[in-house]
């Protein structure tokens, strides 16, 4: 299966300006491609995840990713999806995001071999060029017709309310010349991009045509929302981050879980690099044991964050589940009970378990903590209280500072000291 096949089949490609002809170019590996990323934060997210897959798809392919960071866009903002403008950014906040995101997107393509990665940052060439000499150079090729046809600028200029700003008319322009530059100075001749970017792109395929009468391509893959019609990587209205500072792995892990039904097997073909094969046969499982969300969460858990994150997360996953709770982290303790009701406790000497019991709300005296107790429904750490006289020192902590109840199957109680 050639590489466009691949995308297609794993609804990861939007559209192709020509397919036939780039079948043909990619054919001969060692061809470059760029993808843009936008620097106006210090980290991806999880909507990242389709470009920074499309450029791996590529390399292991045997052809060459080229990363670019928007350091000079990112000052302006593009146009494309967006109902209002970008707030201006600092030249200070985009290199500070440039440079978080370059470390990023380590863990996607390889900056070794024969077809290593590169990044590159448009600030390099656009900040020496004067306003006349780009208008003289690249705005002459544009009419303003051709730039008003584009449906992300036609879209905001039929928004009264908030309309476009020249300095956001005029982003195309700036694309188009990142894919000339590029173009003369790696060879490169395939832009890729999101479904928005559409007239981003063939702006730059049509200035290379007209500068250096040389064909170039573009590829573009779909913007996604859930089955539920939400906007995807977004969570209780939050963005689902890939620096795990802004988004913990254990939170990383559980967005993935929780992936509808109707999302898993596009999820896995997207986010994933099993087989379709392997892909279908997962998803062949009963529903209810929600096999293809857990080996979708602990591929890209694995992929972004490593490892040893994956299985922190998987061991903090298990404890709301009777696992032993043990060896985590106070804030991963907090996230996983975000929402169960917390107690305080002074451990400068052993509490009786009886007590902390009334004090967590568990139980409404300690004569019925007692009757819990030995009716074997409470759980220190997820692990059985055997005697009513059980005390809680220091060394019972599940984390630096935290404990759990539970009572019964699902009540919890987190303990803080």
């Amino acid at each position: 299966m050639n590489l466009l096949d691949e995308l297609e089949q794993r609804g990861a490609l939007d559209d192709v300006t020509d397919r036939t002809a780039l079948d043909q170019f990619l054919s001969k590996p060692g061809q470059s491609i760029y993808i843009g990323f936008d620097p106006t934060a210090d980290s991806l997210h999880a909507g990242s995840l389709v470009p920074a897959l499309m450029l791996s798809r590529f390399q292991r392919r045997g052809h060459r990713p080229i990363v670019l960071v928007g350091g000079s866009t990112g000052m302006i903002g593009d146009p494309s999806g967006r109902s209002a403008e970008r707030p201006l950014m600092t030249p200070e906040m985009v290199r500070a995001n440039v440079e978080a995101i370059r470390r990023q997107l380590t863990r996607f393509v390889s900056f070794e071999g024969e077809n290593a990665a590169i990044v590159v940052n448009n600030y390099d060439w656009t900040a020496p060029v004067s306003y006349l000499d780009f208008l003289r150079d690249v705005g002459k090729h544009f009419t303003v017709n051709y730039m008003l046809a584009k449906e992300s600028v036609r879209r905001r200029l039929e928004d009264r309310e908030h309309g476009i700003s020249y300095a956001e008319f005029s982003y195309m322009l700036l694309q188009a010349y990142d894919f000339l530059i590029l173009h003369d100075t790696h060879g490169c001749k395939i832009q890729g991009g999101g479904s928005d970017q559409w007239g981003n792109i063939t702006a730059g395929i049509e200035l290379i045509r007209k500068i250096r009468g040389d064909e170039a391509f573009g590829v573009t893959f779909p913007l996604l929302t859930t089955a539920s019609g939400e906007k995807f990587g977004k969570s209780a209205g939050n963005a689902i981050w890939l620096d795990p500072n802004k988004t913990s792995p254990y939170q990383f892990y559980q967005y993935w879980i929780n992936t509808d039904d109707r999302d898993a097997a596009r999820f896995l073909k997207l986010f994933t690099f099993l087989s379709l094969e392997e892909i279908d046969q997962l998803c062949a499982a009963p529903p209810e044991q929600r096999i293809p969300q857990k080996r979708l969460a602990a591929e890209i858990t694995r992929l972004v964050h490593g490892d040893e994150a994956l299985m922190q997360a998987q061991k903090a996953s298990e404890v709301l589940f009777g696992g032993e709770v043990s060896g985590l982290t106070d804030r991963q303790l907090s996230e996983i009970f975000a929402d169960v009701p917390s107690f305080s406790v002074d451990l400068s000497a052993p509490v009786k378990l009886t007590e902390a019991m009334v004090r967590a709300g568990a139980a409404k005296s300690k004569g019925e903590a007692t009757r819990l107790i030995a009716g074997g429904g409470v759980y220190l750490n997820n692990r059985r209280v055997e005697t009513a006289d059980s005390q809680i020192r220091g060394e019972d902590l599940a984390s630096e500072t935290m404990f759990v109840l539970r009572i019964g199957k699902k009540n919890y109680y987190l303990g803080r000291v």
